[in-house]
């Protein structure tokens, strides 16, 4: 239907980790969208999230700040990306575009999202063990990606180990990637991962 909104009634995000609330729309030439707000009520309280307009992007509830961002470059596509899910994130999140037409009327319409947290068990990063004794040609591009399970959010780090040498720290990536392995790139490297 005409400049309609569509996203589903209900997400259940995991806690610590990121969720996306969707919402969209078919752009139709003549109707310039005006204005997008994210609004949210908690148990507690209610506020605004997000707000874009002609003077930008505002994330207007500071409990949001960092965590919160609408994608900028896809025209209907007006979703929520939440980062880092806390508990305290659960409520209802409506979603309000204005449209104005070439006539300067305006147009508005929303959806409302209910949002649940669900809280997963604390466990520690578990390391996957990749295989021992890798070769690789000089001149070649490879990596090294170091998969680990366990509660979100997991850092990672590479080390390169030397015998009576201090490990020397490599990326703070899950992936350590060359472009071109020389000969000297030979050796011992390890990966640590860490949660909260």
């Amino acid at each position: 239907a005409f400049l309609d909104l569509t996203g589903p009634n209900e997400i259940e995000g995991v806690w610590k980790a990121s969720t996306i609330l969707p919402c969209a729309y078919v752009p139709v030439e003549g109707f310039v969208q005006q204005t997008l707000t994210w609004t949210v009520v908690h148990d507690q309280s209610s506020g605004t999230v997000f707000r874009r307009d002609s003077s930008g992007d505002h994330i207007l509830l500071s409990e949001y700040r960092d965590r919160v961002s609408v994608p900028k470059d896809t025209p209907g596509n007006v979703s929520l990306h939440i980062l880092n899910l806390e508990i305290s994130d659960r409520g209802t999140y409506t979603c309000q575009v204005i449209w104005r037409a070439s006539n300067n009327s305006l147009i508005t319409k929303e959806i409302t999202t209910k949002v649940e947290v669900a809280k997963v068990a604390v466990t520690k990063p578990v390391i996957r063990a990749g295989e021992l004794g890798l070769t690789v040609p000089a001149g070649a591009r490879t990596s090294l990606t170091c998969v680990a399970s366990g509660s979100p959010p997991i850092s990672y780090r590479w080390f390169r180990s030397s015998p009576g040498r201090k490990a020397q720290l490599l990326s703070s990536q899950a992936e350590l990637a060359w472009d071109s392995l020389r000969l000297s790139d030979a050796g011992m490297y390890y990966c640590e991962a860490e949660n909260r």
